[in-house]
């Protein structure tokens, strides 16, 4: 009987060691998790390079997105290697070891790391880009880099030269940024060629008993291209079906009412029975093209485009789409339209392309074919990661630079990177007294957008810390 108690006892005790190392395990393991909040160690740095102990670090030979596994002793701590501090706390991150190529960065958005001296640069998300909190003073090792894929509308600031060459590197939609995301919503050209969802001519034309020759979609009513304006206009003069919330006159089935259907394989089918597209951006900026272009082409619909200047040097062929700019009024892109409704000959035209499969644009392809991400792709890196990337790419750069007894290489941005003219309202639709909307805002918008452009870059130039008050009294000083 007393052997047996002792087995208990024993056994008991056993378990209790057993909870308690447990207890004491998951706490190292919860505290190695929070390194990126400590102090730094001694770094392990030697003329710019990271020293391995005697457990070495093996990274992937890509980069990986999950970062690099921390659960041993011996790994090497966030010093080891240059750091990149995603200001706009875009991917909420607190610290991945990120593998570049041949290169590691470490990448977080834990502002502590501000005055770290393995900080070198500084990462934004142009539509977070805020006067409110800046890095500075700024160091003269510290970059910054500008990741801004979307409309100006979101922050007209960045669109003018003061602000726009504070950024040493960019990421954006324009061809010369130092990653132009041009094509950011273009898989590839397979979805181009793609037959998927085309309906033939013959079919289309039965479908014009019932359906109008040109189709509008837009929820996003009165942006700075005043879309809504034009094609108010053209309603006069043509028939034309509208689904979203801009203008009105048709409505789409229950099940595809969610503005997150808008990718959806019955909405495709709904868009893929008209002839015509009403492809229309929110902003007329070189370079700046989006899902509006590239949708119909998918499709097999002639997109009627309105939006970046430069969209010639980008459409598969040089007979893909008809522009808004070549007609001097809706009255005539109307009765251009028309001729071609009435006329198969000259309407498949613009898709024999498409049937051929033949994408005849070489920028466009070699742009696809040399850009380092992918869309929707899990087998390549998307277009953040290329931008971290390349950031942590150009910091190594200098730092082999300085080992060698050189001048690090300074990079800037220009104002190619992101250039926008400013908005404007269409000459037959002038702006009249009515109900207040958005469009009456955009031009004073990016009008008074440059005074707070000029003001930032006095401020930041200043090198010091500075409040809003002071930012907006320069503002208006003038």
């Amino acid at each position: 009987m007393v052997r047996i108690q002792r087995g208990k006892l024993l056994a008991f005790c056993l378990c209790v060691m057993a909870t308690v190392f447990l207890l004491i395990t998951l706490q190292v393991v919860v505290e190695l998790g929070k390194f990126e909040g400590k102090k730094f160690k001694n770094s392990h740095l030697k003329d710019g390079h990271a020293q391995m102990e005697a457990e070495p670090l093996h990274l992937h030979p890509f980069f990986n997105r999950e970062g690099l596994t921390l659960n041993r002793k011996k790994t090497l701590a966030a010093d080891s290697f240059p750091i990149m501090l995603w200001w706009s706390p875009l991917t909420g991150e607190t610290g991945r070891l990120g593998q570049c190529g041949a290169d590691a960065c470490f990448f977080t958005i834990n502002r502590t790391y501000l005055h770290h001296h393995r900080t070198k640069a500084f990462l934004f998300y142009g539509t977070d880009f805020s006067i409110d909190s800046l890095p500075l003073p700024r160091k003269a090792h510290h970059d910054w880099a500008l990741f801004h894929e979307e409309s100006p509308k979101n922050n007209y600031k960045l669109f003018h030269q003061p602000v726009i060459t504070l950024f040493n590197y960019t990421a954006t939609f324009s061809r010369h940024s130092h990653l132009p995301l041009t094509t950011q919503y273009l898989e590839g050209t397979e979805v181009l060629t793609s037959l998927r969802y085309l309906v033939p001519l013959r079919s289309k034309n039965h479908l014009r008993k019932s359906l109008a020759p040109l189709v509008y979609v837009q929820s996003d009513c009165d942006p700075p291209s005043d879309r809504d304006s034009y094609v108010r206009e053209l309603m006069t003069y043509i028939e034309v079906d509208s689904y979203g919330e801009c203008l009105r006159n048709k409505a789409l089935p229950p099940q595809l009412s969610n503005p997150a259907s808008m990718d959806a394989d019955g909405f495709f089918r709904i868009l893929a029975q008209y002839k015509f597209i009403l492809a229309f951006e929110n902003a007329v900026c070189d370079d700046y093209i989006t899902e509006k272009l590239w949708r119909p082409l998918k499709l097999g619909v002639v997109p009627v485009y309105y939006g970046s200047p430069s969209i010639a040097d980008w459409l598969p062929s040089n007979r893909s789409a008809i522009l808004v700019s070549e007609f001097s009024h809706p009255r005539e892109l109307a009765s251009y339209i028309r001729a071609l409704d009435r006329d198969d000959r000259r309407y498949q035209a613009y898709i024999e392309w498409k049937l051929k499969g033949e994408i005849s644009n070489q920028r466009l392809l070699t742009a696809l074919r040399e850009r380092k991400w992918g869309v929707q792709d899990v087998k390549q890196d998307n277009y953040i990661d290329a931008f971290e990337c390349m950031v942590c790419t150009k910091v190594w750069d200098n730092i082999r630079l300085q080992e060698k007894g050189l001048p690090p290489k300074r990079w800037q941005a220009d104002v190619t990177h992101l250039s926008c003219p400013e908005p404007t309202v269409f000459a037959f639709s002038p702006l009249v007294p009515r109900r207040r909307s958005l469009r009456e805002m955009w031009i004073p918008s990016f009008q008074q957008s440059k005074k707070e452009a000029r003001a930032l870059r006095w401020l930041v130039d200043r090198n010091q810390n500075f409040s809003t008050q002071e930012f907006w009294a320069l503002v208006f000083k003038d």
